[in-house]
């Protein structure tokens, strides 16, 4: 929007109005006198016309032309400044007479065929305007007495007149300009008004504006001068008095500023002193952190070594014969060695996690069997209290979702520790929910609630502190850092959910978190059959409600019948195809006093299952010697019920026919790492009856033109072509169109699983491949009844933290390479032959070389390790290639550079050891 000044706002203000009014007055004068003007013509034209038509009537009568002639030219000279010309035309519209006879009589003569006028007409052509008037005759002698007027016999004719309209045409124009000189005049008056009004009023303004920026630019000696009328005098007044009071507070604050300025030069100096001092302290804090970086990262290693080598000894000699007493410290020993691992651990991962140096793991897993190896390990803790520890997963939780299980496993034991470690009786549950799902992934929500001792509202704001519990009590009592919670937190938001509680003091608390997962839609298992439970019924009696919720809530997506009671007694008396007995957790007597009561079950039955506490499971086979079909430690799992629920003991004979036998396949591998490539080929030679080897993905595709396959086992990254591009290719040809492709690699990261779909990839072998898994997939692509679309990703090796890793772990290489001890020294060769070229481009990159294929290098070196017994530095090899794979520069991962190096010297040294050993014997 356009903005005007003041000047022209009040110009604008003051003529405007002035003009519209000029102009409307001067257009309606102007108006009327043109039409006052032009009606006077008509009026003089009439008052001329109608006499002459009275007076020409006694001439038409008798037809005397003369007359009427002198008539109309004497009246045509008398009015000759309007009258062009004036004719006489008879009855038969006929011209009898013309005042001139140079003007043409046809534009005064009515049209032929037109009705000659009756009355006074007026018809306007150009700038003429003709009137004509019929002239009438007053006596008929021929007619009877009466009225006849309107009749046309008396009708002798009619007048016809042009006047001229420019004579009228000047003094309109005359009209129009004085009428605009008047409004000139006014618009000039009203200008003269309009500029004095300015004057008055914007100059003192403009004065008064420069004088408020003279000040606004510090200059407060500036003041409003000249004599000012009313409110303008007032305005002028309060500028000035403004003025002053700005002078005056200037003056003061700048005394304030000198002497805020002394005082902050005499603070700068103390501030000088102090940064230095806190930039000593800074660089000091800092050197103490990394310090302390190092320090927990090497004491890691150093203390777990002899923890393990403690804890490992003490179970080892508890299984020799020892007294009470022995048994008793031996116990004892394991107990506290297995609490210092569980701190070092804590300030282990606590520092990671605030390195930010702690990285997740994107691997398939099992949601069950992850949680059911909790609930395993911390039962017998609990049944130990007589605490009742149930767990409840929903039937519409997934069941192979991709995350990482060993942290999500940590998250589940700190929390149900906690619970265990501060209840004394009642319940442990557990439950996991659904929150939502899509086609990618899937929200869940786990609670861990307990009947503890809850904490009160001032403790709790200290519970997600590091090294702080709710009572300062708690340590003494019970132990611990006070780290677990913290690391549950950092852990849970590291995976993209949240964790909160509810609590009250002496009834309990509950935990719970929700996180968001992966689903492995690379896993198209086929759900085990349930149609040989139909019809069954199975009697499950538990005492404790929340067990037995769980168990129904289990039972309830299976056709089996389940027939609920809270005791043997109210069991109704009929034969059931199961029974699922809950033993209490605190057993009154003896399992020896249960023997009729379960003689009494087992006549009620086919098949007697019991759900017992932890600490009774030394008696399991004791009680399957007389009858019970199965033992299963409480809390009661589906993982570990549905196999005894579903179990059919034919497939077992046919199981054991094709032991032994090689399967009549021609299978064909693909690996550019010889170490790899040759345990491949050690092992299919046992299991199928033609192996074809290939070191590259050219070699692979030369040889499937010309050789019809079974299966190819597809190393994922080689040279030149990879893995995913050799099977794209392999598939176009017309014999392998349909070759199932199994991928095999060390590891698989985020989005690399759809990738070996779309490359028609039907399954897959981590690295280090075990025999068995091998085995599994075999005999899954031999068989033509198992579709193809139910095969599934066999779950990768959880990681272990490398701290807790061999060096050199000879048993872990016998089992990598099929218990063939030859075969395990040659592989363990060939990467002692392969780890000098390692050393050297490592040792360059620690120097600061660029190597733009470090890559592959350490590709190739995590697939050597995995099959050489060599733990540690495999996964040192896969914590690299991870970071590497995610564009961390070499220069970031100079640490972990250092310690490869070291890893490698460590695994020469005793590799080179452990072989002169075989050679001397």
């Amino acid at each position: 929007m356009t903005k005007y000044s003041l000047r022209a706002r009040m110009m604008i203000l003051i003529l405007a109005p002035t003009l519209m009014i000029g102009l409307l007055l001067s257009t309606f004068f102007i108006v009327h006198r043109y039409n006052e003007l032009q009606n006077q013509l008509i009026d003089s034209g009439a008052s001329i016309i109608e006499p002459l038509a009275v007076a020409s009537e006694y001439g038409m009568t008798f037809r005397e032309r003369a007359p009427i002639t002198r008539l109309i030219d004497r009246l045509h000279r008398t009015h000759s400044d309007i009258v062009r010309a004036i004719s006489v035309f008879d009855g038969n519209n006929a011209l009898f007479a013309t005042s001139n006879s140079l003007r043409d009589t046809d534009l005064l003569q009515v049209a032929s065929g037109d009705p000659l006028p009756q009355e006074l007409t007026q018809e306007r052509s150009g700038d003429s305007l003709i009137l004509r008037t019929p002239i009438l005759a007053e006596n008929h002698t021929d007619a009877p007495d009466g009225d006849f007027r309107g009749s046309p016999e008396r009708n002798l004719g009619y007048i016809a007149i042009e006047l001229d309209l420019s004579s009228v045409r000047l003094q309109q124009y005359q009209e129009a300009f004085v009428s605009t000189l008047f409004l000139l005049l006014c618009l000039g008056i009203a200008t003269l008004f309009a500029y004095r009004l300015m004057r008055d009023v914007t100059g003192p303004i403009r004065n008064m504006v420069n004088t408020v920026d003279r000040i606004r630019r510090g200059q407060l000696d500036s003041r409003v001068e000249g004599n000012m009328l009313g409110e303008l005098s007032m305005l002028k007044n309060g500028i000035n008095s403004m003025a002053m009071s700005l002078t005056a507070y200037h003056e003061e604050v700048q005394q304030n500023i000198d002497q805020a300025t002394s005082d902050l030069r005499e603070t700068l100096e103390q501030m000088e002193i102090q940064n230095v001092e806190l930039d000593l302290a800074k660089k000091r804090a800092q050197e103490a952190a990394r310090i302390k970086s190092e320090f927990l990262a090497n004491m890691s290693h150093e203390l777990r070594t002899p923890l393990n080598g403690v804890i490992g000894f003490t179970r080892q000699t508890l299984k020799t014969q020892l007294s009470p007493t022995q048994t008793d410290y031996l116990q004892t020993i394991e107990r506290s060695a297995n609490n210092l691992l569980t701190i070092i651990n804590d300030v282990l991962d606590f520092s990671k996690l605030e390195a930010g140096k702690l990285v997740l793991e994107h691997i398939p897993f099992s949601l069950r069997e992850m949680l059911d190896e909790v609930v395993i390990l911390l039962a017998h803790s609990a049944h130990d209290k007589g605490l009742e520890l149930t767990i409840n997963v929903h039937n519409n939780v997934p069941e192979n979702v991709l995350g990482d299980p060993m942290r999500l496993q940590q998250v589940v034991t700190n929390l149900l520790g906690n619970a265990i470690k501060f209840t004394e009786n009642g319940n442990i549950d557990i439950n996991v929910e659904l929150r939502s799902q899509n086609n990618l992934q899937v929200e869940l929500e786990m609670q861990i609630h307990d009947t503890g001792i809850g904490i009160s509202e001032r403790q709790q704001s200290q519970l997600f502190q590091a090294f702080r519990q709710a009572d300062a009590s708690i340590t003494r009592r019970h132990g611990g850092t006070g780290l677990g919670l913290v690391i549950t937190q950092r852990l849970v938001k590291e995976m993209g959910g949240d964790i909160s509680f509810y609590s009250q003091f002496n009834r309990g608390s509950t935990f719970w978190f929700h996180i968001t997962l992966e689903l492995n839609e690379s896993h198209h298992h086929a759900p085990p059959s349930m149609s040989c439970l139909r019809g069954k019924r199975l009697a499950y009696i538990e005492a404790n409600p929340t067990a037995a919720k769980a168990v129904k809530e289990m039972l309830s997506s299976t056709p089996v019948e389940v027939i609920h009671r809270t005791s043997q007694a109210l069991l109704p008396d009929e034969h059931y195809d199961f029974i699922l007995y809950g033993m209490p957790i605190r057993l009154n007597h003896h399992l020896q006093d249960y023997e009729e009561r379960l003689q009494q079950l087992l006549s009620h039955c086919d098949r007697l299952i019991l759900a017992l506490p932890s600490q009774f499971q030394i008696s399991a086979e004791q009680l399957k010697s007389k009858g019970v079909y199965a033992c299963v430690s409480k809390p009661v799992s589906s993982v570990r019920l549905m196999p005894y629920l579903l179990e059919d003991s034919s497939q077992d004979g046919e199981g054991a026919g094709h032991r032994g036998q090689r399967l009549p396949m021609t299978v064909m591998a693909v690996d550019d790492n010889p170490a790899n490539l040759k345990l491949i080929g050690a092992l299919l030679e046992e299991l199928v009856e033609t192996t074809l080897l290939c070191n590259s993905g050219e070699e692979a595709i030369e040889l499937a033109k010309n050789v019809s396959m079974d299966v190819i086992l597809m190393d994922i990254q080689m040279p030149k072509i990879d893995g995913i591009r050799t099977s794209e290719l392999i598939h176009q040809l017309p014999h392998h169109s349909k070759t199932p492709i199994v991928a095999v690699t060390a590891h698989s990261l985020s989005g690399e699983r759809e990738q070996f779909i779309k490359a028609g990839m039907e399954d897959y072998l981590s690295k280090p491949i075990d025999e068995a898994m091998l085995k599994v997939v075999l005999a899954r692509h031999h068989s033509s009844q198992t579709p193809i679309a139910q095969h599934s990703f066999t779950p990768l090796d959880k990681p272990m933290p490398v701290e807790s890793l061999k060096t050199l772990d000879w048993p872990l290489a016998l089992r990598q390479s099929a218990n063939k001890e030859a075969l395990a020294n040659d592989l363990l060769q060939m990467l002692l032959d392969f780890l000098p070229q390692v050393s050297n481009r490592v040792t360059a990159i620690t120097q600061g070389e660029k190597d733009a294929d470090i890559l592959a290098l350490i590709h190739k070196l995590h697939g050597s390790c995995s099959y050489s017994g060599v733990p540690r530095l495999k996964q040192l090899c896969f914590y690299i290639e991870q970071q590497l794979r995610k564009n961390a520069s070499t220069a970031e991962l100079e640490p972990e550079w250092l310690e490869l190096l070291d890893e490698i010297d460590n695994v020469t040294r005793e590799a080179k050891a452990h072989l002169r050993g075989n050679n001397t014997r």
